[in-house]
């Protein structure tokens, strides 16, 4: 072989050596990008999270009680690494509902502490596992007061999600997945959940806005729902607080004529402003309900006190329906049974609502503009919150910034 045939081999050689490192690396690049595009999916751009929290437990921070005095205080915890059906979500506001309150001050049994409540939490997705095609990196989420359970069951298909033995609720409840051994709430930056119970928040309604419709919402939409309301229908809605005030305006948009009742007199001018026909104002006497003895076809109560149902049962017409859905401490109400039977009234209880209800409730309201009354507060004023939500002084839902936790 001369001098130049060997430069040749070689330039050949070298060619075809760059040739299988440009396919090698290509492929490599290629495969990577491939990576990435199906991570893109995963996470959000520029995201604090990475592959890892499928993997590792992610870290949280937000606001817990400690023991039954109820005093809230900032508290770090992880959550259960995202599984193949779960989402991630990253909490933008959360609200306070009186349920929190009942629970972490031990009024509804003994509890496990540091416990977080809420469960009116709204966000952005942040992660999602791999079976998820339900949302997606980006989406505007919602959780309200089941994050895990059965899914596909009878029961749920049946009767609802919220009635079936293996439902987790957001807070306080068993769960093996969870890192301190209880489902932890919204009061927090982030959230980890089975996607079935999130429901997607539509672009026409604020994260705000949307927050108290995820439990005080549903809780007054479903038995409204089974009201089966026609134009006209005349209503009661007693205790116009958080839950009460969101009843008032749903049975107003759906035609009724609505008679609110409520123990606060300073907050009269206002429900007026939701479009009811009447306002009572209900002393400790009971006094007033007397005027309205067997006038509404339906009566909804959300007090979250012991009180004298007959009494209140007595403003609904027989064979009429009257709703509880205000849980007490102990879970308890006071019922004279000779009262109801006088009263001949359909007197049951309802439990929040199913997953469909919720984003039923959630679409209703941003398309009709059924909004709640709100106060945007700082984590650092939940407490001062909690107290004033016992002294009637809310009006009407008070929703924390999860920025500040």
């Amino acid at each position: 072989m001369n001098n130049q045939d060997s430069k040749s081999t070689k330039r050949s050689t070298d060619h075809d050596n760059s040739s299988r490192e440009f396919i090698q690396n290509s492929a490599l690049v290629g495969s990577g990008l491939m990576m990435a595009g199906g991570a893109s999916s995963m996470f959000a751009a520029g995201s604090k999270y990475g592959p890892e929290v499928h993997t590792q437990n992610v870290p949280s921070r937000g606001y817990a009680a400690f023991d039954t005095s109820g005093v809230l205080k900032p508290w770090k915890f992880e959550r259960r690494p995202v599984g193949d059906n779960d989402v991630l979500i990253d909490v933008k506001f959360a609200s306070i509902c009186h349920s929190d309150i009942h629970q972490l001050k031990g009024h509804w049994g003994s509890q496990q502490y540091p416990q977080v409540p809420g469960h009116e939490i709204v966000g952005i997705v942040a992660a999602v596992g791999k079976n998820v095609t339900k949302f997606k990196v980006g989406d505007r989420a919602g959780v309200g007061c089941m994050v895990d359970g059965c899914k596909n069951g009878t029961c749920c298909e049946e009767h609802g999600e919220q009635y079936c033995p293996d439902t987790v609720f957001t807070y306080g409840y068993p769960q093996e997945s969870s890192p301190t051994g209880i489902s932890q709430g919204g009061y927090s930056s982030n959230i980890v959940v089975n996607d079935h119970f999130a429901v997607h928040i539509p672009e026409n309604i604020s994260f705000e806005e949307a927050a108290p419709l995820l439990c005080a919402g549903v809780t007054t939409y479903s038995p409204l729902l089974k009201f089966d309301l026609k134009k006209g229908d005349k209503v009661g809605v007693a205790g116009i607080g958080g839950l009460g005030h969101l009843a008032v305006k749903l049975a107003v948009s759906k035609g009724a004529e609505v008679t609110a009742f409520t123990t606060t007199a300073d907050k009269v001018d206002g429900i007026k402003g939701f479009g009811v026909k009447n306002v009572v104002v209900v002393d400790d006497e009971l006094k007033a309900l007397g005027d309205y003895r067997g006038q509404l076809d339906y009566m909804i109560n959300t007090f979250p006190v012991d009180y004298d149902v007959a009494a209140y049962a007595a403003a609904v017409k027989p064979f009429g329906t009257y709703t509880q859905v205000g849980m007490p401490e102990g879970f308890s109400v006071s019922a004279n049974a000779l009262g109801l039977a006088a009263s001949r009234v359909n007197f049951n209880a309802s439990l929040i609502g199913d997953m469909k209800e919720t984003q039923e409730v959630v679409n209703y309201c941003a398309d009709n503009k059924v909004l709640p009354e709100i106060q945007v507060i700082s984590a650092e004023q939940i407490n001062q919150a909690w107290e004033d939500v016992v002294a009637k002084k809310a009006r009407y839902r008070y929703v924390i910034d999860a920025a500040t936790f």
